[in-house]
């Protein structure tokens, strides 16, 4: 057997060729055919008696091809190993004739997609930007508003009076179509909230969107569902075609509420429920701080990481990969994104081998038992911990070990981020909670 690797200039796509001879696949041809003359059972013919010659005739072609594929794909994977190839995907076989039937020797070849070595950013080279939440009077307001509201009784009134809420369809006076749903607050209306008093289903209201705001972009962008940018710029006459009139009748903020919120006992005083709703508003904001510190993270090493990829082979790759999923048109069309996630599995996975990145199987269980003492409120107690533990390695067997996998990822992937910001800069920005809302509404 002889196996030969040609490089092609760029140096990320190559041609393997594995030429082999009638000795390379002989002996096990004859030795799995003398096998399948004793176990064949073939009529006119006692078991154990069959001639090899007949045995040939019969199953000789499968045989040989069958033997010749296992050698080729253990002698392909062998040489990979052996010469350390960083190879994206699989080798991809060149289509080409063969005679079975005549041939003693053969010849294939197989296409390689090469990754190359590439640098991570130095340490400290890399900056990103983290918003400090600070909790504003009106977010906490709102926040109140909104658990008023939630845990209050709600109807729906034939008509409407000042500070209901107003369901229907909204859109530009000369537009076309229904429009989209929102739910108006009228208690957050500047201008002509007498407009929306005496309203019932079926009515249509029209009023100037902007004027009845104030002009205030992110109160429009918050009921009506359009971006900030977009709200910014609303001008003239919009359609309100009622569907229904709610009313909420705010709940009243004593022990069954605070139950209802953070479950039973855990605060009992209204200054324990304020602290409480406040440190859990703040922990909400820094979770979605830290979220995008960790996509702008992801983003700044992709931009600063130089990682050559054999794009054509990339390509074909995938659509084989995604065979009867994926076309060539759906791949190029999407190829930026293909290319990107590829690249960063190539980075998470360099930072994994540099740092020694682990996961144990503890860490695993100990999440999966947290994500479902999660689900149902609860904490972990000494009398609880055995039978969550079962749910927990139930949960992980089930689909044949895929969630035990998907577990394992995620951990990873949460490693690779923490180990990537202890060695980028963070530059820490004051932000209100609107200002950081009215920022992310866009």
């Amino acid at each position: 057997m002889d196996i030969t690797l040609d490089k092609k200039d760029d140096q990320l796509n190559a041609i393997l060729t594995v030429n082999l001879t009638e000795a390379d696949y002989a002996p096990a041809v004859e030795s799995k055919l003398k096998d399948y003359s004793k176990k064949a059972q073939i009529k006119g013919f006692r078991p154990g008696k069959v001639p090899v010659t007949l045995v040939r005739k019969m199953y000789g072609k499968g045989i040989l091809v069958e033997e010749i594929n296992g050698l080729l794909s253990k002698s392909v994977d062998d040489y990979i190993k052996e010469n350390n190839l960083k190879i994206l995907g699989e080798p991809l076989p060149v289509p080409t004739d063969v005679d079975f039937d005549n041939q003693k020797d053969y010849s294939f070849q197989f296409e390689l997609g090469l990754l190359p070595e590439f640098e991570l950013p130095a340490d400290q080279a890399v900056s990103v930007d983290r918003h400090k939440v600070d909790l504003d009077e009106n977010t906490l307001k709102e926040t109140y508003e909104q658990l008023e509201r939630q845990f209050g009784e709600t109807s729906e009134p034939e008509t409407s009076e000042a500070n209901d809420y107003i369901y229907g369809k909204l859109k530009k006076a000369d537009d076309e179509g229904e429009g989209r749903v929102v739910l108006l607050p009228t208690n957050k209306l500047k201008n002509d909230a007498d407009k929306f008093v005496g309203v019932k289903a079926g009515d249509t209201i029209t009023f100037d969107l902007k004027n009845a705001f104030d002009g205030d972009a992110a109160a429009i962008a918050n009921f009506s569902g359009m971006s900030k940018e977009e709200a910014g710029t609303v001008e003239g006459e919009y359609v309100l075609n009622v569907e229904k009139v709610q009313r909420s009748v705010p709940a009243e903020f004593n022990q069954e509420l605070f139950d209802k919120v953070f479950g039973k006992d855990i605060v009992t005083s209204k200054e324990d429920f304020d602290e409480k709703v406040r440190s859990t508003v703040q922990e909400n904001y820094d979770r979605e701080s830290d979220n995008l510190v960790n996509r702008q993270i992801i983003d700044k090493m992709l931009e600063n990481t130089t990682i050559e990829i054999p794009k054509e082979f990339f390509k074909k790759w995938l659509v084989r990969a995604n065979e009867g999923k994926l076309t060539p048109e759906q791949v190029e069309e999407h190829y930026e994104d293909y290319e990107k996630e590829l690249k960063w599995s190539l980075i998470r996975n360099k930072v994994v081998e540099a740092s020694e990145l682990k996961v144990s199987n503890e860490e695993i269980v100990d999440r999966t038992m947290q994500k479902i003492l999660g689900q149902f409120n609860m904490e972990m107690t000494p009398e609880l911990e055995e039978s969550v533990r079962g749910f927990a390695d139930n949960f992980l067997r089930q689909e044949n070990g895929k969630n035990y996998v998907n577990e394992y990822e995620a951990i990873l992937a949460e490693k690779v981020l923490e180990n990537l910001r202890g060695k980028v800069v963070v530059n820490d920005n004051p932000i209100s909670a609107e200002d950081f809302r009215n920022q992310n509404a866009g």
